[in-house]
C-alpha cells in the first residue's frame, strides 16, 4: 500500500537522469501524463455576477434583449439578437448593469440601483 508520505516524497524528489530516461529500470511513476488540453472561459472581471436590476447574469442577454429574441424567434435575421448587441455599462462607482437595464432606470432615477450614489457613466462595452 502506497501512504500519502510516500506518494509525496516521490513526486517531489527528482529523478536521476537514467529513471528519467527509463533506461533499464522499472516504472515506478504514479501517473503520467499523455496528453493535455487546455480549456478557458472568459468573463468580466467584475464583483457582481448579476445585473442589479433585470437579476439576469451579467454575461447573458437582459430582460429586453430576450423579450426581442423571443419577439423575433430568429425568424427576422436583420434583428436578431446575440450577446455582442447586449452591452455592459460600468459607473464610476464600479457598479456593473447591462446598458438598457440602467438606461431604464436612469429615466426614473439618477441614482445607482446598488448605493443610491448619483450615477454616472465610467464606460460601455459588449
Amino acid at each position: 500500500m502506497v501512504t500519502e508520505k510516500h506518494v509525496r516524497s516521490r513526486l517531489a524528489t527528482p529523478k536521476p537522469a537514467s529513471m528519467a530516461k527509463n533506461e533499464g529500470t522499472e516504472d515506478n511513476d504514479i501517473f503520467k501524463i499523455h496528453k493535455w488540453s487546455g480549456v478557458a472561459a472568459w468573463s468580466w472581471d467584475i464583483s457582481v455576477d448579476n445585473c442589479a436590476i433585470c437579476r439576469n447574469h451579467i454575461m447573458d442577454l437582459c430582460i429586453e434583449c430576450q423579450a426581442k429574441l423571443n419577439e423575433n424567434d430568429g425568424n427576422d435575421k436583420d434583428k436578431k439578437m446575440d450577446k455582442d448587441s447586449c452591452t455592459i455599462a460600468w459607473g464610476v462607482c464600479n457598479h456593473a448593469f447591462h446598458l438598457h437595464c440602467i438606461s431604464r432606470w436612469i429615466k426614473a432615477r439618477q441614482v445607482c440601483p446598488l448605493d443610491n450614489t448619483p450615477w454616472e457613466f465610467q464606460k460601455a462595452a459588449n
